[in-house]
């Protein structure tokens, strides 16, 4: 989500908690297109990235406001700058308009689901229904659905991997390849090889694509092949295939999943997708400023099956060429950071 234009670059003083216990850091909160960064005051490092989308506030009402990276999550963030306040709670409330208003969307979905079936005489194809309910979801449907299916897939792969520092590094990779994107990049520490997308701007790495690679361009060209795939074959599509008519019919007419309709979805989604088409992913690479080499050599060590990332490398022959595309994907002490995440 971009932020409201009135205040872009906003900068407030905060207190920040990494932990429930942890004593409380003075920082700077700095909001940007997609996400909100703390700094440290002296040094300038970024201490933590929130995806903005996601940021709560757990004290309505209550001064110093208090805000949380995720309903659930032990950070917090104390802040009395009201116009920073002010700010955080004009992202939250066009968030809530965002949210369908279940009487008069659902009637509207069923006029025009009946109209729809009428015009067809009477039969409703399956594949007309799945693509119609996927392409009417709004944004917060579809970020639900997105967590509902990472639960699924987090009963075979494990918990995402959450050590803090590495926690971080994510999702400063995620701003360096997505922003303004409001996209969210986890680790997972097991089952998943490569990478794969979820409805709802959710990107899974596999714990290989961190630790195995020795440059952060491998890992960040995973994001970028995972992100080419769903913009080329919808995630949803085939999640809503998964679930099947009735769960799809459902979630159309009353914006809710049956309980247990992704069961068995995981193993589907983990068997492997197959890597998306060379010249689009080459685009990705050229606009998000990474070499596609080091993805290449990461994906077949012999560059054989790879040989087109690899001779059509934008960056392989004059890096410098451009100073902002040929910018770092990571500092060093974030991608060993993002390295060892799955260690704590």
């Amino acid at each position: 989500m971009t932020a409201l234009v009135k205040y872009d670059r906003l900068e407030s003083p905060g207190l920040w908690r990494a932990t429930v216990d942890a004593r409380a850091r003075d920082v700077v909160v700095s909001l940007r297109d997609a996400t909100l960064v703390l700094s440290d005051p002296k040094s300038e490092l970024a201490l933590s990235h929130w995806s903005l989308p996601a940021v709560g506030r757990i004290n309505p009402g209550g001064m110093p406001a208090v805000f949380a990276p995720a309903p659930e999550a032990d950070e917090t963030l104390e802040i009395d700058d009201a116009d920073m306040i002010a700010a955080l709670d004009a992202v939250h409330r066009a968030l809530l308009r965002r949210r369908a208003r279940p009487g008069r969307l659902r009637g509207l979905i069923l006029t025009g689901a009946t109209l729809l079936t009428l015009g067809v005489g009477g039969v409703w194809m399956p594949g007309a229904l799945i693509t119609h309910t996927a392409s009417v979801l709004p944004a917060v449907s579809r970020a639900d659905i997105g967590r509902a299916a990472l639960a699924e897939v987090t009963r075979l792969t494990g918990p995402p991997c959450a050590g803090r520092l590495g926690t971080r590094a994510a999702a400063a990779l995620a701003e360096r390849l997505f922003a303004p994107e409001p996209v969210v990049i986890l680790v997972l520490p097991d089952a998943l090889q490569g990478s794969v997308a979820l409805p709802g701007g959710l990107i899974l790495l596999g714990r290989d694509v961190v630790e195995t690679p020795s440059e952060a361009e491998a890992a960040a060209g995973y994001a970028l092949a995972a992100a080419v795939r769903a913009e080329t074959a919808d995630p949803m599509l085939a999640l809503l295939h998964h679930v099947g008519l009735r769960a799809t019919f459902r979630l159309l007419t009353t914006g809710q999943l049956p309980e247990a309709a992704l069961a068995g979805y995981a193993e589907v989604l983990l068997r492997g997708p197959a890597d998306p088409p060379g010249e689009a992913l080459l685009q990705r690479f050229r606009a998000a400023g990474v070499p596609s080499s080091p993805y290449a050599y990461a994906v077949d060590p012999t560059g054989e099956s790879v040989l087109a990332l690899i001779e059509a490398d934008p960056f392989r022959r004059d890096p410098d060429a451009n100073p902002v595309l040929a910018r770092p994907v990571l500092a060093e002490v974030d991608w060993t950071s993002l390295q060892a995440i799955c260690d704590d």
